[in-house]
């Protein structure tokens, strides 16, 4: 079994205590706190609310009804305690209602609300944008524009690729994830649930494996496959298939999220890179779930030396509030003025969130999730060896993934299991989501300390045990 694609980047050990990460080091007896049935009765009055006037198409994994919730802990409507492993699906990066953010959420509040960024000015916007500029890999000559949502980011990247390069044709992966929106959907590929009924979809739109090195679809091994997965883009998609002059685009995840986790080898990235460049493409890079700062470094690209020409951001960046972004060379963006805008996106308030979002990241938070991402996955990896069930582990910084299967040698994926850990976690009080066919991930806020994480763990391995009566 390849090992490169489970590796962990090793963090610089500057030393030092930085008060503005709010990791101060907690009591080492709190633990969650379920003092009720799950559900309790007052979350079964909302249940059933929930039941009568919300959409089905939602997707709940366990019957936490959230009240409240400060750093990495959740509080129910019945006054249960839970230890939060999915950071609102990777949203809160800062934690929840980080005192820094909820500062200046209020100040922003009580000056102005809305303006309409897309016909109007105001320095937040302004702001924001000159400081993604700054963060995202490449020169500082970016551009951006904002939206709500991660989907948002990836319509705004797909509208935008057509325009610049006069192409129709896009290359997307299977496993992927960019979002529901019909563009976003047409690229999306991670479960067949999320397209069944919506055809058709947008056209022009060709997947290709990923590199799933767990799982890869050549039966190859990494390095002696040269990265077959990109070659095959090559040899087969743009030489058979789909003409190079006609692809505007390759969308990539550089660590595909609800795919199940998956963490490419070094190659994957810069051979996706040179493809791209040989044929004048551009290159794509959805960031949604594996930036700001989730993987040790403010974006997952950033681990495999590759720069993109579009980023697609959203998620984390403000630390709750919604709001996406697309940056992008300025050579790129060079559309005129009315060809893609939005009201509400650039709000002011969810600036100002991001602004200091990106203050708390910088300031502490990507060093203490590249340090605890490390000692995360060297204890989660000593399950590999203790339990047949446990077939990977793989990520970075705190985006892991645990993958479960019913046999080692065959890899038998055993969803029904993993959903049963996920509930049993949450019925001791640890909040966790699932990826993939059989994955469990693992992205808690980044203002986790080294004790709260041992006690999730903690809860993990016993909910594992019961599971699967190791």
């Amino acid at each position: 079994m390849a090992r490169a694609n489970m590796t962990m980047t090793r963090a610089k050990k500057t030393g030092g205590k930085n008060k503005r990460m709010n990791t101060a080091k907690k009591s080492n007896s709190r633990k969650p706190k379920i003092s009720t049935s799950l559900p309790g009765p007052k979350a079964k009055v909302i249940l059933n609310k929930d039941h009568k006037f919300v959409s089905p198409s939602y997707t709940r994994s366990y019957p936490a009804v959230v009240e409240k919730g400060q750093g990495v802990w959740v509080t129910d409507v019945d006054g249960n305690v839970f230890l939060d492993f999915s950071a609102g699906i990777g949203v809160v990066s800062t934690g929840h209602c980080h005192p820094e953010v909820v500062k200046v959420i209020r100040e922003q509040a009580g000056k102005l609300l809305h303006m309409s960024g897309t016909d109007f000015y105001y320095p937040n916007q302004a702001n924001l944008a000159e400081k993604l500029a700054e963060i995202v890999p490449g020169a500082k000559n970016k551009k951006v524009f904002f939206g709500n949502s991660g989907a948002e980011a990836v319509e705004c990247a797909m509208k935008l690729a057509r325009y610049h390069k006069r192409r129709a044709r896009y290359v997307a992966f299977t496993g992927a994830f960019h979002g529901r929106t019909f563009g976003a959907l047409s690229l999306t590929a991670s479960k067949a649930t999320q397209r069944r009924f919506f055809a058709p979809l947008l056209s022009g739109v060709d997947h290709v494996s990923y590199a799933y090195c767990y799982r890869c679809p050549f039966n190859l091994q990494y390095p002696s496959c040269d990265v077959t997965c990109v070659k095959y883009i090559e040899d087969v998609l743009l030489k058979k298939v789909v003409p190079a002059e006609e692809v505007a685009a390759v969308f990539v995840e550089p660590v595909q999220g609800e795919g199940g986790y998956i963490v490419p080898p070094a190659g994957f990235m810069p051979a996706l890179r040179a493809l791209c460049d040989k044929y004048e493409i551009l290159l794509v890079d959805d960031e949604v779930q594996s930036g700001m700062g989730r993987t040790g470094k403010m974006f997952a690209i950033e681990h495999f030396n590759t720069k993109a020409d579009i980023y697609c951001i959203a998620k984390g960046v403000a630390s709750g509030l919604p709001l996406g972004a697309c940056v992008a060379r300025a050579g790129v963006m060079d559309w005129e003025p009315g060809s893609h805008a939005s009201t509400f996106a650039g709000n002011p308030v969810s600036c100002a969130a991001a602004l200091k979002t990106i203050d708390l990241l910088e300031n502490g938070l990507i060093e203490n999730a590249a340090r605890l991402g490390e000692i995360a996955f060297a204890r989660l990896s000593t399950l590999r060896e203790r339990y047949d069930f446990v077939g990977d582990v793989r990520g970075k910084g705190l985006m892991i993934g645990v993958e479960l299967v019913g046999d080692p040698i065959t890899k038998e994926p055993v969803k029904d299991r993993r959903n049963a850990v996920v509930y049993e976690a949450f019925k001791q009080g640890l909040l966790l989501l699932g990826a993939g066919e059989s994955t469990v991930r693992f992205i808690p806020p980044l203002v986790i300390n080294e004790s709260e994480l041992h006690v999730g763990l903690d809860i993990f391995e016993l909910a594992l045990k019961k599971v699967f009566r190791a």
